[in-house]
């Protein structure tokens, strides 16, 4: 069983191995095709039409099936490999210990917003960015420039919220949990918001080159889970019958053999510390 820990109560052998495995996907050519999909489907994820990964109900199980994805890949490599995650309610600034020079890396330098600290740096050889918005082949991070991150309170307010989604399921739904996560509503903007506070290609649909999005959505998938125990009556919306979005027992596209249903569940993949 993987569990995936806080990226703050990590030892030095854990973000050496966690870097490492990332690092290879990348050499490899296997990371880059997770940035491209997850490119199509920002692009094509629209609020009037079909929507898998974006701006709809299915948001968080297509993230959750992405993670695991990612995760199953990186363990190929090295089998005590899991995603950890990112607390930004409480590791909130560009010196928190996610961005030390021995794990994430540190800020994009003024002039460019080049990153050129940790192993992500492009001077490192490692990292180069070829799937680009901008064709610029270098990790890009602007922490801080926009945007704030979603504090303690408002997330609490938000995993309050006791129903899952609510019409016309997309990104002006009211009063879902779901909307008010993905963060087109809400004081918050929770998850909107960090990509916005990060930067660079995190505020991008190319988002994946940075791999604090990993971490990211890891606390993402984790705050839907503390969710689902919280409110264990709420079941996820829509059930049935709804045009361009992905029902309870929908396949959810690019994989085509899983449903959001079949995500409702992590703990046979994994759980958290």
């Amino acid at each position: 069983m993987a569990v995936r820990k806080n990226q703050a109560n990590l030892t030095a052998t854990e973000k050496r191995n966690f870097v490492n495995a990332v690092l290879e996907l990348k050499r490899t050519g296997v990371y880059d095709g997770f940035v491209r999909t997850h490119n199509e489907f920002i692009m094509s994820d629209t609020d009037n039409g079909d929507r898998v990964g974006h701006r709809s109900p299915s948001f968080l199980p297509w993230h959750r099936r992405f993670l695991i994805q990612f995760e199953q890949e990186l363990q190929k490599i090295d089998s005590s490999v899991t995603l950890p995650y990112w607390d930004w309610t409480a590791d909130r600034t560009a010196t928190a210990s996610i961005f030390a020079a021995d794990f994430m890396g540190g800020n994009g330098r003024s002039r460019d917003a080049q990153v050129t600290t940790g192993p992500f740096a492009y001077s490192t050889g490692k990292w180069t960015i070829n799937v680009s918005v901008d064709n610029r082949n270098f990790l890009q991070r602007e922490m801080g420039a926009a945007g704030t991150l979603p504090t303690r309170a408002q997330v609490d307010a938000v995993l309050a919220m006791p129903v899952y989604d609510t019409a016309p399921w997309n990104s002006a739904s009211e009063g879902g949990f779901r909307n008010y996560l993905e963060g087109w509503r809400g004081a918050g903007r929770v998850h909107n918001n960090v990509h916005v506070w990060m930067g660079g290609q995190m505020a991008t649909g190319v988002s994946p080159n940075d791999p604090v999005f990993w971490l990211h959505h890891a606390h993402i998938d984790k705050l839907w889970s503390d969710w689902q125990r919280m409110h264990p009556q709420s079941a996820y919306l829509p059930a049935a019958g709804t045009a361009n979005v992905v029902d309870l027992n929908d396949t959810m596209r690019p994989w085509n053999n899983v449903t959001p249903a079949q995500m409702l569940d992590h703990s046979s993949y994994y759980t958290y510390a």
